[in-house]
């Protein structure tokens, strides 16, 4: 079995050396050429996957090591026989990270309590879902907005009109769709943009061209009232660099890029591949996930919620420090810029996730406990 992989994507080796010989390369230099004798390819999310790449080749498996499967030709793949996998739900705990310490950060700078904010998540998938839970955890008010889920499951959604006329944070988790029961190219267009509450901050971790990027360029140029964080782009690796300007916290596409998730991410394609050519998984990502660095946090009873919160969060992850790095990278030309979006996704830092932290209460708080429990922790006794 000859196997080529994205070089960003980790444990390559360990998972699979068992099942053939392994090649990498840069994920936007996978071509036809470079598919020569491949019979399964492993990819991120900056290689299209579909028909010109793939027709002709001798490639049977495809596996994405994300969550998202916009740059795969999945109808193409059915009709040609090809087996593939994504990896649902692998960064979700990243990307909560992520949006938790963006909105930190932005109530730091606008002095104002995240608990009186009013959240609206707008897809409730693996991420989404998983991020309501925390917010609700917490106590805070959230509403949600998923027409699919809703279709299926009835109650407890609304939808974006009310997210937009309603709430204050607004974080993106959506698919990138062109068509189907929900279309999100542009889901956030000009119109919408420009209905945003006064004073709202809007998050977008899913995909860049979920939100038009002119329209928000423009929008911000005019609301002064508003911040925006974006870790995704449209255009990508090409950035527009009046907008990242204008954000308050830009970062190149890595909101899901801890440690554990692309490890996870790893782990989930080669069980798939395992089972597509039926074969007995034989390595387990617990024999291979690393000890975390930051062993244990203590606080005594008498500390604020929080500020506890807030400890906890950028004890793991700031995403401040990301931003910084990604503004150095737009000084130069946009050849320079599209090299330095992929350097500092290739020679991305060490980060774990805040579920991986063993936390200690010293006296009894159950305020405390909840801050502990709604983050998933582990609070020790």
């Amino acid at each position: 079995m000859h196997i080529l992989a994205d070089e960003n994507i980790p444990l390559v080796d360990e998972f699979f050396a068992g099942l053939g010989e392994i090649r990498r390369m840069p994920g936007r230099s996978i071509n036809r050429a470079a598919l020569e004798k491949v019979d399964v390819l492993l990819v991120r999310s900056v290689t299209r996957v579909d028909r010109d790449l793939l027709d002709g080749t001798a490639v049977r498996f495809v596996g994405t090591c994300t969550i998202g499967t916009d740059h795969l030709d999945l109808d193409y793949f059915e009709k040609a026989g090809i087996d593939w996998a994504s990896a649902p739900g692998c960064n979700a705990r990243g990307v909560v990270d992520y949006v938790l310490g963006s909105l930190l950060a932005l109530a730091e700078v606008q002095g104002e309590a995240l608990a009186q904010r009013r959240f609206g998540i707008v897809g409730a998938g693996e991420v989404g879902g998983r991020l309501v839970e925390v917010l609700r955890g917490l106590g805070w008010d959230v509403r949600v907005c998923d027409p699919p889920r809703q279709v299926s499951e009835a109650g407890g959604f609304v939808s974006l009109d009310e997210v937009l006329a309603a709430c204050d944070v607004i974080s993106l988790h959506t698919p990138l769709s062109m068509g189907g029961d929900w279309p999100t190219f542009h889901l956030l267009d000009q119109q919408r943009l420009s209905r945003l509450r006064q004073g709202a901050w809007l998050i977008n971790a899913s995909r860049g061209a979920v939100v038009d990027n002119a329209a928000l360029r423009d929008v911000l140029l005019q609301r002064q009232d508003l911040e925006a964080v974006l870790d995704v782009w449209e255009g990508e690796p090409q950035v527009d660099v009046a907008l990242a300007g204008l954000c308050r916290i830009a970062t190149p596409h890595i909101a899901g890029y801890s440690l554990d998730g692309k490890l996870r991410g790893t782990a989930q394609i080669y069980t798939a591949l395992c089972v597509a050519r039926g074969l007995e998984p034989v390595v387990e990502l617990a024999q291979l996930m690393p000890g975390a660095p930051l062993v244990e946090l203590a606080f005594a009873a008498c500390a604020e919620p929080a500020e506890m919160l807030a400890t906890l969060c950028r004890a793991v992850y700031d995403p401040r420090r990301d931003d910084a790095d990604f503004r150095r990278s737009l000084l130069g030309d946009e050849a320079q810029r599209r090299a330095g979006f992929d350097l500092l996704r290739k020679q991305y830092p060490v980060r774990r996730e805040i579920d991986g932290l063993a936390v200690r209460i010293v006296g009894h708080n159950p305020a405390l406990d909840a801050v502990v429990e709604a983050l998933g922790a582990r609070l020790l006794g």
